[in-house]
């Protein structure tokens, strides 16, 4: 009788153990089907900066309560059990992941986490004026004019391509450059090609 419930138990801590292994394996097999969509996505974890409005995954291994999908919130925080409010707008991904593995040591003694930008929406120009397709664009990444003026379809034929005005706020103020796209086009300006930050607007008279 006693073989027998020894047999019973080794086999229920066997099917608990398989469960485990399991439930883990499925949880990585998780983690990098997130990944290689972010990485599909375009996003680069050591360059994209994290805005309002953008959805990440956050994992911490072996803590399945503590991991989830958050959205950032307009003040540019996330909330997460036990350490509560993070602000995570103005980081990359790495940088955030490096935060919230300091904060989770006060509770976790070795906590290895990942931060995976799964929706990014806050990366936004705007464009208008003389261009084709005038709009909001969501950027994956950093983007200049010279590239972002394909993206809009091209010029019209009515477009004043000598005078093209991007108008950027930084700290509350807001900074307004002209740019002359034919000589840029031309090899002429290339230090005119301006890097796009989120929020940019670029008018085409």
């Amino acid at each position: 009788m006693k073989r027998f419930l020894s047999i019973i138990g080794l086999s229920v801590l066997l099917i608990f153990l398989i469960t485990i292994g399991l439930a883990s394996s499925q949880t990585d097999q998780e983690i990098i089907s997130k990944k290689q969509a972010q990485a599909e996505a375009g996003i680069d974890a050591e360059r994209y900066i994290i805005g309002p409005e953008d959805v990440l995954y956050i994992h911490v291994w072996k803590e399945e309560a503590l991991s989830r999908t958050v959205p950032v919130r307009m003040d540019g925080f996330i909330s997460l059990p036990l350490i509560n409010e993070v602000k995570a707008a103005g980081l990359t991904p790495l940088q955030l992941r490096e935060e919230l593995t300091k904060r989770f040591k006060d509770f976790i003694e070795t906590p290895t986490v990942s931060v995976i930008v799964m929706e990014a929406n806050s990366f936004k120009v705007y464009v208008s004026g003389q261009v084709r397709n005038p709009g909001v664009y969501r950027l994956r990444s950093e983007m200049t004019l010279l590239q972002i003026i394909p993206m809009v379809g091209g010029f019209t034929e009515w477009a004043n391509q000598k005078k093209i005005l991007i108008i950027r706020k930084e700290g509350g103020k807001e900074k307004r450059f002209i740019v002359n796209y034919k000589k840029l086009i031309n090899g002429e300006d290339l230090e005119s090609n301006i890097t796009l930050k989120a929020g940019d607007t670029i008018v085409v008279p």
